[in-house]
Formats: structure tokens, sequence, C-alpha cells
């Protein structure tokens, strides 16, 4: 899934929103090339893959190899190859030209666009290595580790936003794209009036309203009956409202109404597997001295397996409960930390855009912008004019892609 140009909004935010909260300008749509286009089509179509270029090397000497990629959106014009611009796969094939001598093909699995990063995009490519004292004499494949290595040796020359994280040997018929069978994204958003950390530009939506999902979900427990709790309780009514909200969007549907212009899909109907929010620990998390305390008098009534448990475990955290510790003053030069937030979209294939104008609509919905009704009501009307305005490229990051490599990985 790409990251882009969205279509205008039935439901424009509030006008006291902050800045911050608005969708960032949105990057053009890279255009498929027409053999990108056409080996679409063919894959579509039913044809075998063998006819797709990229996915078959005639020489005997080449071998492919998959390859995994993380990167940091923010500096790229994108995934793809484009003229006098800076993307992953340019900055890739210059790293190969240097390791192997010559030019290579980088096909990735997924397209991101500008400010999209990635913990793990995948890649093949092609490589024969051959002998430098002896020209034109093809010696046996290097082995996955190596590549890696001297590959981010290379790209560590660079800017530092990209690595190599994983190497396989693939057969010659193998193809990043046309063989994953599961995308998932994530989607970051801090929530609370303090300013975004410096630590956190252009790494996540920055959203100035509260959305307390720990407040939300203790007084979910109070009632398992949500039509006979007191909707006066704004943070349980959110909270029912936004996991409502991914059950309706969640599943087989057609999802024009997250379809962005430029779309060049064939069909807008995507089954889309996965739809969660939960609350996480921010990245850049660092405990508070009464969190340490809590944390060092639980290990000592704890078994081994236990512990090693606990210290994966996170900590919600939000102003009020930073603000005032025991009834203290929150420490001079201490920031108050963000609330962080985690959507997670997992589907075969997405449409353009399609992460992001969902995110848009759970931010709405999570904000008491839009009611349950709305939602229903967006997806109903198969038109990119009825959504909720597009969360921001800057919080999207591709997560994992997933692949059948039992038969035909070899290490």
């Amino acid at each position: 899934m790409n990251a882009g140009r969205g279509g205008a909004t039935a439901f424009p935010p509030p006008s006291n929103a902050s800045k911050s909260d608005q969708s960032f300008e949105r990057p053009e749509k890279i255009a498929k090339t027409e053999t990108e286009s056409k080996a679409e089509e063919e894959v579509e179509a039913g044809v075998d893959s063998e006819t797709i270029e990229g996915t078959v090397t005639e020489n005997p000497g080449m071998q492919r190899y998959l390859i995994a990629v993380e990167y940091i959106g923010t500096r790229f014009s994108g995934s793809q190859k484009q003229p006098n611009c800076r993307t992953v796969v340019g900055v890739l094939e210059e790293a190969f030209v240097k390791f192997v001598g010559g030019p290579v093909s980088i096909f990735c699995s997924s397209r991101t666009d500008a400010g999209v990063h990635a913990l793990s995009n995948v890649c093949h490519v092609d490589v024969e290595r051959t002998s430098k004292r002896k020209p034109g004499e093809v010696l046996p494949p290097h082995e996955p580790s190596v590549v890696r290595r001297a590959v981010n040796h290379f790209l560590q020359k660079n800017e530092e936003d990209i690595m190599v994280v994983d190497v396989r040997c693939v057969p010659t018929d193998f193809h990043a794209r046309y063989k994953a069978q599961e995308r998932t994204y994530y989607y970051r958003l801090l929530s609370g009036s303090e300013p975004l950390s410096t630590f956190e530009k252009d790494r996540a939506w920055h959203v100035a309203q509260d959305l307390n999902l720990h407040a939300m979900q203790v007084s979910l427990r109070r009632s398992t009956d949500y039509q006979s709790y007191a909707f006066s309780d704004c943070y349980y009514c959110l909270y029912y409202l936004v996991k409502e909200a991914c059950k309706i969007l969640a599943g087989h549907h057609d999802f024009s109404s997250f379809r962005a212009a430029g779309c060049q899909a064939k069909s807008p109907v995507r089954t889309l597997q996965e739809l969660t929010v939960c609350e996480t620990v921010s990245s850049l998390y660092f405990p508070s001295e009464m969190e340490r305390k809590q944390m060092q008098h639980r290990m000592a009534f704890l078994s081994p397996c236990s512990k090693r448990i606990l210290n994966r475990s996170s900590f919600p955290c939000n102003d009020a409960g930073d603000s005032n510790i025991n009834g203290s003053t929150f420490e001079f030069g201490m920031r108050r930390r963000h609330c962080c937030f985690v959507v997670t979209a997992r589907a075969c294939s997405f449409l353009y855009h399609q992460v992001r104008l969902l995110v848009g609509v759970l931010k709405s919905v999570g904000t008491g912008d839009i009611t349950i009704s709305e939602v229903q009501r967006i997806l109903d009307a198969k038109n990119i004019t009825a959504t909720s305005p597009m969360a921001p490229a800057s919080g999207l990051y591709l997560g994992h892609v997933k692949y059948d490599l039992t038969q035909e990985v070899s290490d």
C-alpha cells in the first residue's frame, strides 16, 4: 500500500483542532510503469508467473536473493525508483552495484510513498558472482550473511536511514510482490496536548485531543452491558465506538470510500483480515521513579518466567498520571508523555491509501467527531468524498510481509 493524496471530506475537523491534527501535504502517487501495470493485469488474469518481468532469470549463474529492509521514510521520495529523487529502490541498487560491480534490478513487495516507514519491506534481486581476477569466470553465489553485511556496509555510507535486516536464497521464479500472502501495516498515533517530542517528529500522528484508552478500558470493565451504562462517561463511549468501528470496517467489503483517486486496482473489493486499535508504550519509553519502584516490588514475588514477561510489559501513560504521582507535582524538566495508540491493519493487499483513510475514520470516532452510524454510512457510500480526513503519512509503517517459505527458501 502506498501513502499520498486523499479526496474531499464530508466531515471537516473541528475549527479548534491544532495544526498537527491536520493531514500533512500529500505527495503525488508514483505512477506505475507500463511493464508494472501489464504485469499486475497478467497476475489478476491468471497468467503464469514466469511471464512476468522480474520473476524468472534465464542466466544459470544468477542467484536470486530475498531481502528484508527497514527504513525511515522521512527522507525518501517513496520506495519505487524515480529520476532525480532519493528512493528506497534507488539507494539499494546503488549499494548492490558497489558490492557486485555491476547493475542490478530490485523488485519490492510493497510500494510506499514519501514519509511512510517500513519495519520490513521485502525485495528480490538477482546477483551473479564473477571473478575479479579472471573476468567472465562465474563463481558460486555469495552466502546470504555475506550479502547482508556487504550491502549494509555501503548503506551506512548513505544517510543511515535504511538497513538490510534479513537475506535468503530463493528459487529463480520467486517474486517478492506476487508471492506475498499477507501484508501487515501499523499506524502510530500520539494523543495529548503536550507538544510532540523532537524524538517523535515524523514518526507518528500527533492528535491534540485526549484518546485515553486505558481509562476507557477501566470504564468498560464496570459493565458488560454497554446499553445500560451511563453514556455521559465520555471515555467509555469513545472506547466502545472505536471498537465497534473496527468491527464494521474489518472483513470483506467494497472499500471504494477508502480508495484514493489514482488507485489502479481493478476492483475496490478487499478482505481486511484484521483492524484493531490498542494502547501501547511509546517507542522511546523510560520508566519513572514510581514505575521503577513498582516493578522492583513486583519482581520480588514473581517466578523467572513471569519476570521476563513483566520486563516486556507496557505501562499506560497519560498527562494526568505523569503530572501528579502520589500527590506530588511533576518534576521540573521531565516531559509529560503522550498516550500512544497503534492501529493494526492486515490483509493480502490494500487499495491506494486505504490504511490511512481507515485511520482517519477511527481517529474521528475516537475524538467524537463522527458517530458509529456514520462509519457504516461512509462504508456504504462507496465514495471517497464521504470519508473523514486522511491520516498523514508520518505515522504509517509497513510492518510485515508474509510468505510461505517452507518449500521454496534455502538458507
